[in-house]
C-alpha cells in the first residue's frame, strides 16, 4: 500500500522549476521498471527461438519428407511415396517395437524403482541416518545422469566385452563360466543389455524428482497413518503415492519421450546390431540420413516420430488435466 505523499503532485513552489512527474512506487518503495511495456514483448526472444530451433526446421523437414533427394542436387517431387513406403517397411517397424522396449526400461522400470528408492532414502535413510547420508546416495544414484553418455558408452562396452570384459570375467571367477555371453553381438542378448544399461542410466532422475516432490508432502499425514497402525509399505501406498501423482505423471511423460527420441546409446554401444536387434527409429532415420543418403525417406522417419512424440504428449496432459479436476473435486 502506497502512502499518500507517492502518488501526490508536488506543489509549485515560487521561483522554482516543478520537477516533473515520477512514476508510483510500488511496495518495496522502489520505482517498478517497465512500466507501460507490453507482456507480449518479454515472449519476442523466446518466440524467435522456437521459430529458428523448433518450427522452421519441422517445417523444413516435412517438405523434403515429401522429396527424393540425395543430399546433393535438386530434391525431386515424390509426394506422400516416403511415408507409404515406410508403412510397408519392416525394419521401420521391428525398431519401433525395439523402441517400446526402451519404453520399458527407460521410463516404467525407473519409474518403479526410483518411487521406492526415494520413498525409503526419504522416510528411511534420512531419519536413521540423517539427510546428509540420504543426500549423498541421491547424488551416487543420479550421477549417471551427469555422466557424458559417450562415456558410459564406452564403459559398458568395456564391461561387456566378450574376451576380457569384467562382467564375464566374474561370472567366471564365481564358477559360472556357462553363462559367458557376448552381450553386446548377440541378437539374442543385445537388445537385453541396452535396456539393462538404460535403467542404470535413467534410475537418477525419477528418484530425484520424487524427492523433491516428498518435500512437499504434509508430514502430519504419515503421522495419522502410523498412528492408525498403517505399516511403512501401506503408508507409501496410500500416502506417497497419490500426493506425487503430478511428479509421476511429469517422469513418465518426459522418459517415455526420451525413450523415443534415443541415440547416443544405441550409437555408441551398438550401432543399430547386430543385425538390427537393437535398431530404433530414430537411428534409423541417421541411417538412411548419412549412411544411405535416402534423405527424403529419412525425414519421413523423423516426422513420424516427431507426429507420435506430439500426439503422446497431448494425450499425457489430457490424462493428468483430467486426473488433476477429479481429485481437487
Amino acid at each position: 500500500m502506497t502512502s499518500p505523499t507517492d502518488t501526490a503532485p508536488v506543489p509549485a513552489v515560487p521561483g522554482k522549476r516543478r520537477p516533473p512527474d515520477r512514476p508510483p512506487l510500488g511496495r518495496t518503495g522502489r520505482r517498478r521498471r517497465g512500466d507501460g511495456v507490453p507482456y507480449a514483448l518479454f515472449l519476442v526472444p523466446s518466440a524467435l527461438g522456437f521459430l529458428a530451433v523448433v518450427a522452421v526446421p519441422f517445417l523444413m523437414n516435412i517438405g523434403i519428407s515429401l522429396t527424393r533427394w540425395q543430399g546433393v542436387g535438386t530434391p525431386e517431387w515424390a509426394g506422400l511415396e516416403n511415408y507409404r513406403t515406410l508403412l510397408s517397411d519392416t525394419v521401420f517397424w521391428d525398431s519401433f517395437r525395439h523402441n517400446v522396449a526402451l519404453i520399458v526400461a527407460m521410463a516404467v522400470v525407473p519409474l518403479l524403482i526410483g518411487l521406492v528408492l526415494s520413498a525409503v532414502l526419504f522416510d528411511v535413510v534420512a531419519k536413521r541416518f540423517g539427510p546428509r547420508v540420504s543426500s549423498v546416495l541421491r547424488a551416487c544414484f543420479y550421477l549417471p545422469q551427469v555422466l557424458p553418455i559417450v562415456v558410459a558408452g564406452i564403459v559398458w562396452s568395456w564391461i561387456l566385452a566378450p574376451e576380457e570384459g569384467a562382467l564375464n570375467a566374474l561370472l567366471e571367477s564365481a564358477g559360472l563360466g556357462s553363462l559367458r555371453q557376448d552381450w553386446l553381438g548377440d541378437p539374442q542378448f543385445a537388445l537385453y543389455s541396452v535396456m539393462g544399461i538404460m535403467v542404470w542410466v535413467q534410475i537418477g532422475f525419477p528418484l530425484v524428482v520424487f524427492m523433491a516432490g516428498l518435500q512437499r508432502v504434509d508430514p502430519s499425514l504419515y503421522e495419522a497413518a502410523e498412528l492408525d497402525g498403517a505399516s511403512w509399505w501401506q503408508r507409501f501406498w496410500h500416502v506417497t503415492i497419490p500426493q506425487i501423482r503430478a511428479e509421476i505423471s511429469v517422469v513418465l511423460l518426459w522418459c517415455t519421450i526420451a525413450a523415443l527420441k534415443v541415440f547416443g546409446p544405441i550409437y555408441v554401444l551398438t550401432r543399430g546390431g547386430p543385425g538390427g536387434s537393437t535398431n530404433v527409429p530414430s537411428y534409423f532415420s541417421y541411417q538412411n540420413f548419412f549412411e544411405k543418403t535416402q534423405v527424403g525417406y529419412g525425414a519421413a522417419i523423423a516426422t513420424v516420430l516427431t507426429v507420435i512424440i506430439l500426439l503422446l504428449t497431448v494425450v499425457f496432459l489430457r490424462v493428468q488435466t483430467a486426473n488433476d479436476t477429479e481429485g481437487r473435486g
